[in-house]
């Protein structure tokens, strides 16, 4: 990992710029940090337009080319130095390479503050319109009375203070990665193989012969096949049950089941509650649909998109936040990838739960509190503690994002119909 430490003063004897010095020696088996000075860049003037000299192109292409950038910045009466508020001017006047860049701001002065305003200062420069710096939050290095900080050889005196300093920078390239992920451009689900929808092909364990569509197809297909039902038992792969054990089992499970095979064929749901009382409404007569008979063609992009990256092992399961249950509600409709002892894709294995009864089960339990006090709603702080750089997906971390299915209530709600049996009044 390479990054930029830039020196926010232009005086020749500056502790920030020693602090720097010290980060990128001791530091080096974490990343390489190059130590960058401002002292030759002129005073922002837009009608003297510098922004093609050497020195600022020089000082652009470094930061632009760097993982992360590391401002050191002392503080002159309760902010930045006027040398690096002239820096970010040229850097954001025609140029714009702290654009999305991960910036960790660290500072040394005389008292005891540490720099504490000018850092504040500082985060909402590169806040703003032109600069757009991504800044990690807290972390807050303030290093005062730094005359008395380093010893000799340009060493922090103070262990305490150097741990603290490692773990900051630890933060910092953790930091790095996760915004790398956040910024990498999306692949449009128009890029994802087109599945068969219809599932106007056959498997070998599609029943041939019967109407995919008929709302008798369950009774159909059974006997066709000579089904085992009652009492009849049936070997699993670790026990021995009758079909009835297998539907108290699946009945009985605290959410609701869907199974569709490779084929795109709906075969299966667990009656956990009736039709009306279910999260996502099912009914018999969708048993032995194609997929596409089980959700209105608006949400066909999203189907295909789903059961492709789950079918191609891009993602090994998506999930889906549903938020139109209302406030009372923590719905999440989870698309699991079946795969044989060989891998090899087998179908969908859906699962939907309301969380929040669980997430209030724990919080009473242990005595713990969501993250904003007793105040906080257990839906909205877990949404909100939850929204990290994977929010749809979990498993394995890929190249590819995730669906994006947390944009807005009703994106959320045509994604979770993407593979359930969506709403039977759609």
């Amino acid at each position: 990992m390479k990054l930029v430490g830039l020196v926010g003063s232009n005086a020749e004897q500056s502790y920030n710029r020693t602090l720097l010095q010290y980060i990128a020696k001791q530091f080096n088996g974490k990343f390489e940090l190059e130590v960058v000075e401002i002292k030759d860049v002129p005073l922002f003037n837009q009608s003297d337009d510098q922004t093609n000299t050497p020195v600022i192109q020089d000082l652009a292409a470094k930061i632009k080319a760097a993982d992360g950038v590391i401002i050191a910045t002392p503080e002159h009466n309760h902010t930045i130095p006027a040398a690096l508020k002239s820096v970010i001017e040229w850097l954001s006047f025609k140029i714009h390479p702290f654009e999305n860049k991960p910036v960790m701001i660290i500072g040394a002065s005389y008292f005891k503050q540490g720099s504490s305003r000018a850092q504040l200062d500082l985060r909402q420069i590169l806040d703003s319109p032109g600069v757009n710096a991504i800044v990690l939050p807290g972390n807050e290095f303030l290093l005062g009375n730094v005359k008395e900080a380093f010893d000799d050889e340009g060493n922090l005196k103070d262990q305490g203070t150097q741990g603290f300093l490692g773990l900051c920078l630890d933060k910092f390239t953790r930091f790095i990665e996760v915004v790398s992920v956040l910024e990498k451009p999306a692949i449009p689900k128009e890029a994802a193989p087109v599945e068969d929808l219809w599932a106007t092909g056959t498997i070998d364990t599609t029943v041939d012969g019967i109407d995919m569509q008929a709302d008798n197809w369950l009774e159909l297909a059974a006997e066709q096949v000579g089904a085992a039902e009652g009492s009849t038992y049936v070997k699993l792969d670790r026990g021995l049950l009758t079909v009835d054990q297998l539907n108290y089992f699946l009945n009985s499970m605290p959410m609701e089941l869907t199974f569709a095979d490779y084929n795109n064929q709906f075969l299966y749901y667990n009656r956990h509650k009736d039709s009306d009382e279910m999260l996502a409404k099912r009914v018999p007569g969708q048993v032995g649909n194609p997929l596409a008979k089980c959700h209105p063609p608006r949400t066909f992009k999203n189907v295909s998109w789903v059961i492709s990256q789950l079918r191609s092992g891009k993602q090994d399961i998506v999930q889906v936040h549903v938020p139109t249950h209302g406030p009372d509600k923590y719905v999440v409709h989870n698309y699991q990838a079946m795969r044989d002892a060989d891998g090899n894709y087998m179908g969908i294995n859906e699962y939907i739960m309301d969380l929040k009864p669980t997430i209030e089960w724990y919080l009473k339990q242990t005595g713990q509190e969501l993250v904003g006090g007793k105040k906080a709603d257990a839906v909205s702080g877990a949404s909100q503690a939850a929204a990290a750089p994977d929010a749809t997906s979990s498993a394995s971390v890929h190249d590819e994002p995730a669906a994006p299915a947390t944009v807005t209530a009703v994106e959320a709600k045509q994604n979770a119909d993407a593979v359930s049996s969506a709403s039977v009044s759609e």
